[in-house]
């Protein structure tokens, strides 16, 4: 081999061994948010109540919302700071409740955080993927349909 193409062939190597030692990563596909949204219509259904339900990403970016007809306006901004916090933080928005409710008031200046009961986060083998909320109902009622919602996924 000519001593031309020996630095070519060097740094192939070394973009060939540097892209097998990045590490995989799970993220939210769509099939995945299906089969949390239709457990989470299932579970409102069921309780015969009309809610929003969002879905985020780890970074809180809206990846679903969808608003059922007899859900209030301002439910559509709710769920989506709900995941949003959820995601964010990596646990139940009512985490964020609970402080507040004990007065911790600093929650009121965390970025991102929603002290409201209803969202909760996706995690998979101990990672947060993202945050699914449900905003309409009673608090404890919306947590319940946005955990539906992860129990479905997990159960795959």
């Amino acid at each position: 081999m000519p001593m031309s193409k020996l630095p070519a062939l060097f740094l192939i190597l070394m973009t060939v061994t540097s892209a097998a030692d990045l590490p995989t990563r799970k993220w939210l596909n769509l099939e995945a948010i299906k089969t949390m949204v239709a457990a989470a219509e299932a579970e409102a259904q069921k309780r015969s109540v009309q809610v929003t339900i969002c879905i985020v990403d780890d970074s809180g970016n809206l990846l679903f919302l969808q608003k059922a007809d007899a859900a209030g306006i301002n439910t559509i901004q709710f769920a989506q700071k709900k995941a949003r916090d959820a995601a964010i933080y990596g646990r139940p928005s009512k985490d964020h409740a609970d402080q507040l409710k004990n007065g911790n008031l600093q929650v009121l200046a965390f970025p991102d955080a929603f002290p409201n009961q209803g969202g909760v986060p996706i995690k998979v083998d101990g990672r947060t993927l993202g945050g699914i909320a449900a905003s309409g109902a009673a608090s404890e009622v919306d947590e319940a349909i946005a955990q539906a919602g992860v129990d479905a996924l997990l159960k795959k």
